[in-house]
């Protein structure tokens, strides 16, 4: 498996962090289908670098030396962000730290939607600033200096904690990994499928593509003796308490079995490249691939490992499917996501006629690669393929982008649909459920064609 240098990984991840916020302005290129530009950027691939990421796992043992260096640089970056003002003990900052400016998220109370457009000329990973967010209720403010990250329960054989230089110290990995929320297009059970659900009204904007750093949640497992028996992994978080109806349900929580927890979870402390920001989770997070966001709980604050089955309300009460489709009780919680897709385009957009166009966007699968992406431009009529963007296809998503020359004026519904590596192809319709969650339909993407 192969080594990464991530001293220089990091400073790329920083250098085009502060590229992009000194303002890369988004905008629909416009291109003609030969790749010559119209008025803009070439319409090829991104660069090669931003290709370039394999999702593989890289692990390191830092030697003694560097892990002192390391250290020192993280503890001066947690030193800056606190002067900013978000590194304070235990307090709660409001429901979210970051700005959100309205060019960038849609607004759900609690919680901020990444609007698709401003992917347009942005990489393969989605920057810390632009990452959507999801809160229960709101962003706590975490000292580094303070926290615990607390293991027990009778699935251990040494329960022990470990501060956050220990946690540093330990053996890295480095992972590209999508977090989605498992309400992700729910809006559109209602304004596609006109039926009614409950809950925040995303359009698809609720998942990122991130490149995590962290330790292998197998390593502190180990390190506090993981026995035979165990079942169940649960991570709670530092959050406040989720109230709803009266009920206090408690900080977020949620149990995974131990053998995904094995498999391929860590416990996350930087994010492209920076210190985790307090709304991702600072100061240290779950990232579960494949799963739903719910999954990678953020602030995490201790870990229960038992010998029998755990629950939480995260897994009984919600985050599992409900409706006349399903029994009383509810289906299984909740856990791998579908196979979607969205256009890098705003909702409604205006397009005008005879122009040529390159249309971009992005599929993933909770299964796997994406293997093939078709794109309409008449509503389902006809199909295309479209090209898949770089010199490999990587897992956590995937670019591509497919040449548009609108002939006719009004209203057009464009759709892309997507196949995984296991033949798991988007449907025309997602089975309904109360809480609307898992919308993997094929999205109609509304666009209006005008003379100009």
């Amino acid at each position: 498996m192969p080594h990464e240098d991530f001293a220089n990984e990091a400073v790329d991840q920083r250098d085009r962090a502060e590229r992009l916020a000194r303002g890369n302005p988004d905008r629909l290129r416009l291109a003609a289908v030969d790749g010559k530009t119209v008025g803009g950027k070439a319409a090829d691939d991104q660069t090669a670098t931003e290709q370039a990421s394999t999702g593989e796992v890289v692990t390191e043992q830092v030697p003694v030396g560097e892990v002192f260096t390391e250290q020192a640089a993280r503890k001066k970056a947690i030193a800056d962000q606190a002067a900013d003002g978000w590194a304070g003990a235990g307090e709660t900052a409001g429901a979210i730290v970051k700005e959100l400016p309205p060019e960038l998220f849609v607004t759900h109370g609690t919680n901020a939607e990444m609007r698709w457009e401003a992917m347009r000329d942005v990489g393969y990973h989605v920057p810390n600033e632009r990452f959507f967010v999801r809160n229960h209720t709101s962003t706590p403010v975490i000292d580094a200096a303070t926290w615990r990250l607390e293991l027990h329960g009778s699935g251990l054989s040494n329960p022990r904690s470990f501060d956050y230089e220990e946690l540093l110290a330990l053996p890295a990995v480095t992972r590209d990994v999508a977090i989605e929320c498992a309400g992700n297009g729910r809006s559109l059970f209602a304004a596609q499928q006109h039926q009614e659900v409950s809950g925040t009204p995303w359009r698809l904007g609720g998942i990122g593509v991130a490149r995590w750093r962290g330790v292998p949640l197998a390593t502190v497992l180990d390190r506090a003796g993981l026995t035979p028996d165990a079942v169940d992994v649960m991570p709670r978080g530092l959050d406040p308490h989720y109230v709803c109806d009266g009920v206090d349900f408690g900080p977020v929580r949620r149990p995974i079995p131990v053998a995904k927890a094995l498999k391929d979870v860590i416990l996350a402390y930087e994010m492209n490249g920076r210190t985790l920001p307090p709304d991702h989770g600072y100061p240290v997070r779950m990232v579960v691939p494949s799963w739903i966001g719910l999954a990678s709980v953020k602030w995490v604050g201790d870990i229960e490992v038992s010998a029998s089955p755990l629950a939480s309300p995260w897994t009984t009460e919600f985050y599992r499917m409900f409706g006349e489709a399903y029994p009383p009780e509810g289906g299984a919680p909740l856990a791998l996501q579908g196979v979607k897709s969205a256009f890098e385009l705003p909702w409604d957009a205006e397009l005008r006629v005879g122009h040529p166009y390159v249309l971009h966007g992005r599929s993933w699968s909770g299964n796997g690669r994406i293997a093939g992406v078709e794109v309409s431009v008449d509503g389902g009529a006809t199909w295309q393929h479209a090209h898949l963007c770089g010199p490999h296809v990587v897992p956590a998503w995937t670019r591509w982008h497919i040449g548009w020359n609108p002939r006719e004026t009004g209203p057009h519904t464009l759709l892309a649909r997507a196949v995984d590596e296991t033949g798991a192809v988007q449907p025309p319709q997602t089975p309904h459920n109360n809480f609307g969650y898992l919308f993997d339909a094929v999205a109609g993407h509304p666009v209006t064609v005008v003379n100009g």
